[in-house]
């Protein structure tokens, strides 16, 4: 008998749900069919390109557009930042200018006259004494709770260490950007690079003087945003402001220069660090003081997350914000959690190191002091077994070398929020049988469109085939921004919801047409049943709906069971160092990770992966390089910033926790997670196998010969 209560059943009933499914938008995205902003040409499309600044401090004395505004095929000219205006950092836009062909505007931003009065900037965001000395801190608060100091006398072992993580900034493989079109004087057309389809009309309507029911948002696709590209952005802007301008549509993508100037970074974390523990490895105390910069507002990261994941019962932490002439910060997944998750992570196996225990061990005797202290211990179990960890781990710097190579094994743990976020869904079942999905949400290449689609063939027990999901457009109802791993349940719940509602409105046709009890119908596989007997196909079912589609609005998030919140995950790293070149190499990386239901186990991995990748990056290679000569980014380009290649990653194994009671617990959001924990795992693999901490993440080659020789990286 069907129960007529909202709920995704029984793990075993389910066909789609929990299986791997592909992408069904892959075909397009391999073949090159898909298109993205930058692929929008339509008509008349003017190519715009930007004028920026090239000092780290000062203010414009001089910009002389008028060049650029006589030059053939250039149709129109936007100062953004003009002669008085002040420059915080190197990238700052002065104007913008859209021209017949790309060459064409950048040879019009070459002629623009433009000088500057320089003033003083800093930018060396690790230095707190210099900071101090140059009035450029801002205190962000200080936090005590028990008795640090008498926690530090009875404690068996007291460590004190210095740790760090260099700022990052966002990297996305298609940088910001937008094509905008005017159909006369007020509705505006914009295909943005966005995660946030919905919520985005309204920044362009406003600035331009618009309704904002005049602003279509479209985007199809995205390559990446990763917490970036929630706002229009004024380049966004400008963009439109040209279109209006010149009354032809223009297309704006920010250079890779400027993209990593002020798209936004992650800021760095930089601390002191004392930690202190029994004979047993208990934590019994911990004391730090953090800081680092966002940028021109001198925040850094969160003072309530530190120590992370572990509620020490004696702690004192304090934090620094240090305000630094460096483009801004943005979101980047999973904020505030990768820094102090390193910055804690290191800390512990250090202690660990110094009481002569396994740091698995010491990191497995505190889990009473996390919140969910049995899942961590069931995933550090199935991480330990993957990786091999009591075979592999040894004493800091005792195990064997190999030609100067030394092998070490590392771990971390994370947590995540990952709620549902509002999210509306309008559903179309239509007499031919098949199914269209409505809403505004965003595919960032992780699933969306699948995970739509999947939830609806499951729910009515048809192909996927038969559903058309439409995403990517805020003239459909309204959905929340894609960030905080709140996607994949805002849209899964709101789906389901509205497929259930609309099932059991044609199970009360199917009844009344064959006579029987509804309450005994049941849909599965392309047919209706009931006593274990067929009634009907699918198709001939949706015939009863009549020539209007059957409609119906979901919504969420709602008390149901269909979402939850908080994930959980431990990673661990096994590296081979090159103690005579520095080199790091990742032999295997482990990530164990739960988020609830799992609705496709292959896009879910996929992101677990993602997540591993870029950890791998901001732990090895990967940093904003400042000159405190010029205050410039020195490595703003491709070749300089350095991301991994496929050679640089190693066996990477995502394994999924999900024992039935995570499977009950619901969707919870997964994309930022898996990212957390990777710089502090890798970071205490190195520990392991040279014997000395590399203090500074990334551990490039330089900073791990440093730390052999006893310097400071």
């Amino acid at each position: 008998m069907a129960e007529r209560t909202i709920g995704w059943g029984p793990r075993s009933e389910n066909r789609l749900i929990g299986s791997e499914v592909q992408r069904i938008d892959g075909v397009g995205k391999a073949s090159g069919a898909a298109k993205y902003t930058a692929d929008i040409n339509t008509p008349g499309t003017l190519y715009a390109k930007l004028l920026t600044a090239t000092i780290a401090a000062g203010k414009v004395t001089r910009l002389n557009v008028a060049p650029a505004e006589e030059m053939e095929g250039v149709h129109a000219v936007h100062v953004l930042n003009g002669e008085g205006a002040e420059i915080r950092y190197e990238g700052t836009l002065l104007a913008a200018v859209a021209a017949e062909r790309p060459e064409i505007a950048e040879d019009a931003v070459r002629a623009i006259e433009v000088s500057y009065e320089p003033s003083e900037f800093f930018v060396d965001d690790d230095n707190l004494e210099a900071a101090e000395a140059a009035g450029r801190t801002k205190p962000q608060g200080e936090n005590t709770q028990g008795d640090v100091e008498a926690a530090l006398s009875a404690a068996k072992v007291v460590h004190k260490g210095y740790y760090g993580i260099n700022t990052i900034t966002h990297m996305c493989l298609e940088p910001h950007g937008s094509h905008c079109e005017f159909t006369g004087d007020e509705d505006l057309t914009v295909h943005l690079s966005t995660q946030n389809v919905s919520g985005t009309g309204g920044q362009f309507a406003g600035p331009l003087g618009i309704d904002e029911s005049s602003v279509s948002i479209i985007c199809n696709y995205i390559g990446g945003g990763f917490g970036s590209k929630f706002q229009a952005g004024e380049w966004g802007l400008a963009c439109a402001q040209l279109a209006k301008k010149a009354g032809r549509p223009v297309r704006l993508m920010l250079d890779r220069s400027t993209e990593l100037k002020i798209a936004g970074n992650r800021p760095s974390g930089f601390a002191e660090v004392t930690i202190a523990g029994d004979a047993d490895g208990n934590i019994t105390a911990w004391d730090s003081h953090h800081w680092g910069t966002s940028g021109i507002n001198g925040s850094v990261v969160r003072l309530s997350l530190i120590p992370y994941v572990f509620e020490i019962e004696n702690r004192n932490r304090k934090a620094t914000g240090i305000v630094c002439n460096r483009g801004p910060n943005q979101a980047w997944r999973a904020p505030n959690h990768p820094q102090l998750s390193a910055l804690t992570a290191t800390a512990m196996d250090d202690l660990a190191d110094k009481l002569g225990m396994d740091s698995y061990d010491l990191f497995k005797k505190n889990l009473d002091k996390t919140e969910r202290p049995d899942v961590y211990a069931a995933e550090m179990e199935v991480g330990a077994k993957i990786i091999d960890w009591k075979a592999k781990w040894h004493p800091h710097g005792k195990g064997e070398s190999r030609g100067g190579v030394k092998s070490g094994v590392g771990m971390a743990l994370h947590t995540w929020g990952g709620r549902a976020h509002a999210a509306i869904c309008q559903l179309k079942v239509h007499s031919d049988g098949t199914v269209e999905s409505y809403g505004g949400s965003q595919d960032l290449g992780t699933g969306t469109k699948t995970i739509i689609a999947m939830t609806i063939a499951e729910t009515f027990g048809i192909p996927m085939s038969k559903v058309k999901v439409h995403v990517g457009s805020n003239a459909y109802p309204k959905s929340g921004p894609s960030g905080g791993s709140t996607t994949v349940g805002g849209v899964s719940g709101p789906n389901r919801r509205a497929s259930q509602e609309a099932l059991w409105k044609i199970m009360d046709l199917v009844a009344a047409k064959y006579g029987v009890d509804a309450d005994s119908v049941e849909a599965k596989d392309g047919y209706f049943r009931s006593g274990g007997k067929t009634i009907c196909s699918w198709t001939q079912a949706c015939r009863l709906i009549g020539p209007m589609p059957l409609e119906v609005q979901g919504t969420g998030p709602k008390d149901d069971g269909l979402t939850d919140q908080g994930v959980g995950g431990v990673q661990m790293a096994d590296v081979s160092v090159d103690t005579e070149t520095g080199i790091i190499r990742v032999n295997k990386f482990v990530c164990v990770q739960d988020c609830g239901l799992i609705i496709d186990l292959l896009t879910a991995k996929s992101q677990v992966l993602g997540g591993m990748i870029m950890g791998i990056a901001y732990a090895l290679s990967e940093e904003q390089v400042m000159d405190n000569n010029t205050g410039r980014f020195i490595n703003a380009d491709l070749e300089n910033y350095k991301l991994p290649r496929i050679g640089d990653v190693g066996e990477l194994v995502a394994e999924m926790y999900q024992p039935d009671s995570e499977y009950d617990r619901g969707v919870i959001g997964l994309g930022e997670p898996p990212v957390i924990s990777s710089g502090g795992a890798l970071s205490n693999a190195v520990a392991n196998a040279i014997g000395v901490r590399v203090p500074v993440l990334p551990m490039t080659p330089q900073r791990v010969l440093e730390a052999l020789k006893g310097g400071q990286a």
